[in-house]
């Protein structure tokens, strides 16, 4: 028992330390990227560099906010799930964190117009090395952390359940949280995923929009789309990650239509980070049009999709005993929506 609660502070300790690097690395990405001086001197302003940078200027503030807010429901019920969902959250925004620093490093050793002089630049590295011994330490942290051995299959508890355990101690939030939403999010979790990442895409298209002048319809509904499948990838893989919703048994063609779907989502960012050397090879002349740059990228998720698609219906074959096996647990406990009454 002891032991266990060594465990535990130890996993907190290292949860707020991952905490802190997304403090330094957001107040570090936000002066590079939103100061117009600043990004100017940038070494990582242009893709296929910007586009991680993009991502993860958005995505690590929403995971490190989640990951502070669960810490508020410590009294709620499923302990062992919850260090084990909270760590791998901690651990998938480090990833976020390390893949942005490897993608800056990359712009840096490639000495693009911007790298190779100005003090701004130089400021700019100097954060760069800063967030790579951050990032090194929490990393390294992470995977000292002794983490339950249940799989994410046998999880009884998520975040959605610590979000009603809190929210249903708050008398204006009692009467509109209860069993009832909580079942209909878990039945209809990816709709709520497609609906969040959509309104979050908007606000950024809008703001990317009025900030960069745009009047082109074509581009800023192209900006959208890539933005809001960017944002559905990005929900769907740290949900798998981090148990944020614990989804019932879905049938085998929905969950080979979800795979397939974020498989396009995925793509279609590939795409657009590295649309010019993907122009050079299937494309002539320079990629300035903008239904040439939607076709491209757009085709490419549709054509990731559908061989993906292929691939799984081939490869795997239906097995009912196995889907049994895998969501048994959590089929019992999804049957149980007033777990934290």
């Amino acid at each position: 028992m002891e032991a266990m609660e060594e465990n535990g502070r130890v996993s907190s300790a290292v949860v707020r330390g991952s905490l802190a690097l997304a403090v330094v690395f957001e107040a570090l990405t936000v002066l590079e990227t939103q100061d117009k001086t600043v990004r100017a001197a940038s070494p990582w302003q242009d893709d296929p560099y910007d586009v991680m940078v993009s991502l993860a200027q958005f995505t690590v503030p929403m995971l490190a906010l989640v990951i502070a807010l669960r810490l508020f429901a410590r009294r709620a019920s499923g302990g062992g799930d919850r260090e084990q969902q909270t760590v791998r959250a901690a651990g998938a925004m480090v990833t976020l964190v390390g893949l942005t620093v490897v993608s800056e490093w990359a712009a840096v050793i490639a000495r693009t117009s911007a790298s190779s002089s100005g003090t701004w630049a130089s400021v700019l590295i100097g954060g760069l090395v800063v967030n790579s011994l951050l990032t090194a330490v929490a990393a390294v942290s992470l995977g000292r952390c002794r983490r339950p051995r249940r799989s994410a299959g046998g999880w009884r508890n998520d975040w959605l359940g610590d979000a009603v355990f809190l929210c249903r101690r708050i008398p204006v939030l009692r009467r509109w949280v209860g069993p009832d939403a909580t079942v209909w999010v878990r039945r209809r979790a990816m709709t709520v995923f497609v609906t969040l990442s959509t309104l979050a895409a908007a606000a950024l298209t809008g703001v990317q929009a009025v900030g960069e002048r745009w009047t082109d319809p074509l581009l800023i509904a192209w900006f959208l789309v890539v933005a809001a499948t960017s944002n559905l990838a990005f929900c769907v893989i740290s949900n798998a990650v981090a148990g944020f919703i614990a989804r019932p048994p879905r049938a085998r063609s929905r969950r080979i239509a979800e795979a397939s779907a974020v498989a396009g989502c995925v793509a279609i960012s590939v795409a657009t980070a590295f649309r010019d050397a993907l122009w050079a090879v299937f494309g002539t002349g320079s990629l300035t049009s903008v239904p040439a740059l939607a076709a491209l990228t757009l085709g490419a998720g549709l054509v990731t999709s559908l061989v993906t698609a292929a691939l799984l219906l081939v490869c795997f074959p239906y097995d009912s005993s196995g889907l049994r096996r895998r969501f048994g647990a959590a089929a019992t406990h999804l049957r149980r929506p007033d777990m934290h009454r």
